[in-house]
């Protein structure tokens, strides 16, 4: 018997059947007719090639291969009606579960220890693996069910990719403390052109948002080191008189001194969380969701708070 031909709705069928020894009162528990009912019967029947049931005055008996079924038929249903249960519903107390996430270097600084810690609080069983996907591969990793999320910049996805934007921040020019350029109160746009600049991207070629800004202008800054990493920039920027330009939130968390961009029409960062519509309405997927965005409405409510304080600050 081939079983991946076999409806399951079958075993339904005959689980009722066994239960009320009669076809019309099988029916109105499953919600078919009793036509219905004789039709699975006559499947089933031809399935195991057996009549399972014969009909008597005491109703529907079943047969010896009938009795043998009915035990294991009843636990796999019992199994299926769990486990369809328990896709319905989520409890981060028991649940033991491995959350895929793509993200950045720079988002699982901002991210991960705010959501680690908070995991380990709220759900000790959960784990989670962060990796970089490739933005290209994103929508595809996302529909195969490879990967529950991604948090990145505004992506071209799929329409069946859905999104929600987490938090926004400013470019920013960063340097040493005692870089020569740090005690100047403002920077020009000739001081940021005369630096040697690290570029960070996640691609190993092509044009960052400050670069075509400053493109439309005609001139471009001087690039000597490019890396796919954020952290390793605190390091290089510590020993040399390099300049780069980052995300307002990645200067305050390493507390390196910076200026204001001297450039027009650089837009704002935005990162957002990504996921698969089929996930949508899926519980588990739901919860983790539900932390990654409030985790995310304090940090950014953090850092108003911080830029307001600098702002009130004598030294501005």
């Amino acid at each position: 018997m081939n079983l991946s031909k076999v409806d399951l709705n079958l075993f339904i069928v005959f689980d009722a059947i066994y239960t009320e020894a009669n076809l019309t009162r099988a029916g109105q528990i499953v919600g078919i007719t009793q036509p219905a009912v004789s039709n699975a019967l006559a499947r089933l029947r031809e399935t195991f090639n057996d009549p399972l049931f014969v009909r008597t005055a005491q109703g529907m008996v079943p047969t010896p291969m009938a009795q043998n079924i009915i035990t294991p038929v009843r636990h796999a249903l019992q199994l299926l009606r769990v486990s369809v249960q328990e896709s319905r519903s989520f409890n981060p107390d028991e649940a033991t579960k491995t959350y895929r996430i793509s993200m950045t270097d720079l988002s699982e600084a901002v991210i991960l220890p705010g959501l680690a810690s908070r995991i380990r609080r709220l759900a000790v069983n959960i784990n989670i693996d962060s990796f970089l996907t490739k933005r290209r591969e994103t929508t595809k990793e996302l529909a195969a069910g490879r990967l529950d999320f991604a948090i990145d910049a505004p992506l071209n996805t799929d329409t069946q990719v859905r999104h929600v934007k987490l938090f926004g921040d400013r470019y920013v020019c960063v340097m040493r403390k005692d870089h020569p350029l740090a005690s100047k109160s403002k920077l020009t746009l000739d001081d940021y052109l005369a630096q040697s600049h690290i570029h960070i991207s996640s691609r190993r070629n092509g044009l960052g948002h400050v670069d075509l800004a400053l493109g439309k202008i005609g001139i471009q800054r001087r690039v000597v080191l490019r890396s796919q990493h954020y952290q390793m920039a605190p390091l290089v920027l510590d020993s040399t008189d390099m300049v780069m330009t980052v995300p307002e939130r990645f200067a305050r968390r390493h507390q390196l001194h910076y200026f204001d961009l001297p450039i027009d029409d650089v837009p704002p960062i935005e990162t957002h969380l990504f996921w698969h519509e089929s996930t949508d309405q899926d519980p588990a997927n739901r919860w983790m969701r539900e932390q990654i965005i409030e985790l995310s409405q304090q940090l950014e409510r953090k850092m108003n708070k911080e830029r307001d304080a600098a702002a009130l600050s004598p030294a501005n």
